[in-house]
């Protein structure tokens, strides 16, 4: 406890307010469309600490709404057999990329993470109506993962390009929901696996992340509340917009 109370002490009042007014947006942005904790976490909080550290808090809140996500649904069994190949992918890409670079405190690692921003950002707004065929996700779904767990290791960021590449199966809405909470899960853990070898994850770093679950549910039980009252359309849009221009801000400023 005194090393969590230490690990705040250090970021300060005005620091620790953002950290916990982060994770509620968050999760309302979860809440409402299934998606964007880890994403909305490192963009914003990249503005103001080092993606490492950053990374570091959002692995607790990350995992648990992830697993919330992935348990319920139906459809766990089916969409697992079919997405082991690239959980596997994500596994080893996250494992390379973090004995090859993994995750820095410097400029450019901030401005990967801008880049990666920027990118799922585009891919989001113009919503391209691709598909992949069955037959050809046994080799494009290691690929994609593989690609993703190391862009993961590079900046924190694990939704490039799994999440275009999850919503070209022509899943339905039950099951991509399930999808992406499992390759979401599996990301968070292979990064916490990354920052441990790093000795960048430590007690202090995880009491302070299980301190962030709680804005981080209480976003996402808004989120839920919200999802029926607004336009999910707009919603999404506005979402991407705010993630794209994060995204450049970051990349230019670094």
């Amino acid at each position: 406890m005194t090393d969590i109370l230490a690990f705040y002490q250090q970021l300060g009042l005005a620091l620790t307010l953002m950290v916990l007014a982060t994770f509620f947006a968050a999760g309302t942005v979860k809440g409402v469309i299934g998606l964007g904790l880890p994403t909305v976490s490192m963009g914003l909080l990249g503005l103001a600490m080092a993606p490492v550290q950053a990374a570091a808090l959002l692995i607790v809140p990350a995992t648990l709404t992830n697993i919330w996500q992935v348990a319920f649904g139906g459809h766990f069994r089916s969409v697992g057999l079919r997405l082991w190949p690239m959980q596997l992918g994500i596994v080893l890409g996250t494992v390379l990329g973090t004995l090859w670079f993994g995750l820095g405190s410097g400029t450019g690692m901030a401005r990967a993470l801008g880049a990666a921003l920027l990118i799922y950002a585009l891919a989001g707004l113009a919503a391209p109506a691709l598909r992949i065929a069955r037959r050809w996700e046994v080799g494009v779904g290691p690929l994609c993962g593989l690609l993703t767990g190391a862009i993961s290791a590079g900046t924190g960021v694990f939704v490039i390009p799994a999440v275009p590449y999850l919503g070209a199966l022509g899943l339905s809405r039950d099951e991509l929901v399930q999808a992406l909470g499992l390759s979401f899960t599996v990301s968070t853990l292979a990064l916490a696996g990354g920052l441990l070898w790093h000795r960048q994850l430590g007690t202090a770093e995880l009491g302070a992340s299980v301190l962030a679950v709680a804005p981080a549910l209480l976003g996402m039980l808004a989120g839920q509340w919200l999802r029926g009252r607004i336009n999910g359309l707009w919603f999404r849009r506005i979402f991407f917009v705010g993630m794209g221009a994060l995204g450049l801000h970051l990349l230019v400023n670094g």
